[in-house]
């Protein structure tokens, strides 16, 4: 199971996604979703420095690792991918350097809090992302269909 990040800029009530436009993995189930910014964590890398790494390449902004707070731990397995299989390790970052900018290969957007498109967005999000909004920390897992597009079943609490 491979280690990622997700790491989730947040100011006032505005929270930034980011809409993949393609992958460099071959997990093209993930392009024109919104989400966090994040990605797999290299061999030698520690999780907090591959969150502010993936950040600073998806969306241009710096952020130290003191300013990663940690929200959130899911684990994601996918019918008969086994490859595809994830460890997400979930962050919040207030403070960062730098303005989000489109990249090659994310497209940012600020939202507000009541105005997240879950429709548009991976179909386990809309049951954790308004907990880790209130302030919560969850941890999970879901067990999704091929293709990412639903789950068979999921378990979310909150630590």
């Amino acid at each position: 199971m491979k280690k990622t990040t997700l790491c989730f800029l947040m100011k006032d009530d505005e929270i930034l996604l980011a809409a993949k436009k393609r992958s460099l993995s071959g997990f093209d189930v993930a392009i024109g979703k919104w989400n966090g910014i994040g990605g797999k964590v290299d061999e030698g890398e520690s999780i907090k420095s591959a969150a502010v790494r993936e950040l600073n390449e998806e969306v241009g902004v710096a952020a130290l690792e003191d300013n990663l707070e940690e929200v959130g731990n899911i684990k994601f397995h996918f019918k008969d991918k086994p490859e595809w299989a994830q460890h997400m390790h979930v962050f919040v970052v207030r403070n960062w350097e730098g303005k989000p900018v489109e990249t090659e290969e994310m497209k940012p957007q600020w939202y507000r809090h009541n105005d997240i498109p879950f429709d548009l967005m991976w179909a386990d999000d809309k049951h954790w992302l308004p907990l880790v909004l209130a302030g919560r920390k969850v941890e999970g897992e879901f067990n999704f269909n091929e293709d990412g597009s639903a789950f068979t079943d999921f378990n979310v609490r909150e630590i």
